[in-house]
Protein backbone atom coordinates (compact mmCIF):
# COMPACT_ATOMS: atom_id res chain seq x y z
CA UNK A 1 0.00 0.00 0.00
CA UNK A 2 1.08 3.31 -0.84
CA UNK A 3 1.32 6.46 0.94
CA UNK A 4 0.40 9.77 -0.35
CA UNK A 5 2.83 11.88 -3.03
CA UNK A 6 5.22 13.97 -0.97
CA UNK A 7 6.06 16.27 -3.19
CA UNK A 8 6.01 19.44 -1.66
CA UNK A 9 9.12 20.57 -0.17
CA UNK A 10 8.54 22.81 2.96
CA UNK A 11 9.95 24.83 5.21
CA UNK A 12 9.76 23.37 9.34
CA UNK A 13 10.13 27.25 10.88
CA UNK A 14 9.80 27.49 15.11
CA UNK A 15 9.28 31.00 16.81
CA UNK A 16 12.07 32.83 18.59
CA UNK A 17 12.02 35.63 21.24
CA UNK A 18 14.77 37.87 20.82
CA UNK A 19 15.10 40.56 23.49
CA UNK A 20 14.07 44.32 21.65
CA UNK A 21 17.08 46.28 23.86
CA UNK A 22 14.05 48.04 25.93
CA UNK A 23 13.05 45.24 28.01
CA UNK A 24 10.45 43.59 26.08
CA UNK A 25 11.22 41.00 23.74
CA UNK A 26 9.92 40.45 20.12
CA UNK A 27 9.29 37.24 17.83
CA UNK A 28 11.56 35.84 14.87
CA UNK A 29 10.94 32.42 12.98
CA UNK A 30 14.05 30.21 12.45
CA UNK A 31 14.04 27.54 10.11
CA UNK A 32 14.37 23.79 11.12
CA UNK A 33 15.10 22.35 8.08
CA UNK A 34 13.58 21.66 4.75
CA UNK A 35 10.62 18.48 4.83
CA UNK A 36 9.08 16.72 1.73
CA UNK A 37 5.19 16.49 2.26
CA UNK A 38 1.73 15.75 0.80
CA UNK A 39 -0.70 19.19 1.08
CA UNK A 40 -4.39 18.50 0.82
CA UNK A 41 -7.89 20.88 1.58
CA UNK A 42 -9.30 19.73 4.38
CA UNK A 43 -12.28 21.86 4.57
CA UNK A 44 -13.80 25.22 2.78
CA UNK A 45 -12.13 28.16 3.16
CA UNK A 46 -13.85 30.48 5.36
CA UNK A 47 -13.48 34.46 5.66
CA UNK A 48 -11.97 35.14 9.33
CA UNK A 49 -10.81 38.63 9.93
CA UNK A 50 -10.62 40.16 6.48
CA UNK A 51 -8.02 37.25 5.77
CA UNK A 52 -8.73 34.01 3.73
CA UNK A 53 -7.91 31.07 5.90
CA UNK A 54 -7.69 27.85 4.30
CA UNK A 55 -7.98 24.06 6.40
CA UNK A 56 -5.11 22.03 5.27
CA UNK A 57 -3.98 18.29 5.90
CA UNK A 58 -0.22 18.26 5.53
CA UNK A 59 1.36 14.61 5.75
CA UNK A 60 5.12 13.99 5.77
CA UNK A 61 7.68 11.21 7.19
CA UNK A 62 7.30 10.85 11.17
CA UNK A 63 9.73 12.11 13.40
CA UNK A 64 10.10 10.76 16.78
CA UNK A 65 9.20 12.24 20.24
CA UNK A 66 10.92 15.01 21.61
CA UNK A 67 13.01 15.96 18.13
CA UNK A 68 13.77 19.47 17.38
CA UNK A 69 12.65 18.32 13.34
CA UNK A 70 9.10 17.20 15.24
CA UNK A 71 6.58 19.89 14.49
CA UNK A 72 4.45 20.84 17.17
CA UNK A 73 1.26 23.36 17.05
CA UNK A 74 3.72 26.48 18.18
CA UNK A 75 5.56 26.02 14.87
CA UNK A 76 4.86 26.68 11.10
CA UNK A 77 5.71 25.51 7.89
CA UNK A 78 6.68 28.09 4.92
CA UNK A 79 6.77 27.35 1.04
CA UNK A 80 7.94 30.42 -0.47
CA UNK A 81 5.44 32.99 0.46
CA UNK A 82 3.12 31.23 1.38
CA UNK A 83 2.08 30.27 5.69
CA UNK A 84 1.04 27.57 7.20
CA UNK A 85 0.70 27.67 10.97
CA UNK A 86 0.70 23.99 12.64
CA UNK A 87 -2.61 23.63 14.83
CA UNK A 88 -2.46 19.59 15.46
CA UNK A 89 -0.34 17.03 15.08
CA UNK A 90 -0.53 12.82 15.38
CA UNK A 91 1.15 10.05 13.63
CA UNK A 92 -1.07 9.32 10.56
CA UNK A 93 -1.58 5.50 11.70
CA UNK A 94 -0.18 2.68 13.88
CA UNK A 95 2.90 2.32 12.02
CA UNK A 96 4.11 5.08 13.11
CA UNK A 97 5.52 5.89 9.63
CA UNK A 98 3.73 9.16 8.89
CA UNK A 99 2.85 12.61 10.78
CA UNK A 100 -0.48 14.58 10.13
CA UNK A 101 -0.04 17.88 10.63
CA UNK A 102 -3.60 20.22 10.74
CA UNK A 103 -2.54 23.77 9.67
CA UNK A 104 -4.59 26.80 8.17
CA UNK A 105 -3.32 28.89 5.47
CA UNK A 106 -2.65 32.74 6.62
CA UNK A 107 -2.89 35.08 3.68
CA UNK A 108 -2.65 38.78 3.79
CA UNK A 109 -0.36 39.08 6.90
Amino acid sequence: MSGPAMTRRLVLEAPERVADGAGGFSETWVALGHIWAAVELRGAGREVDAAARLQLKITMRAVPVGAEARPTAAMRFREGARLYRIEAVHESDATGRTLTCFAVEEVGR
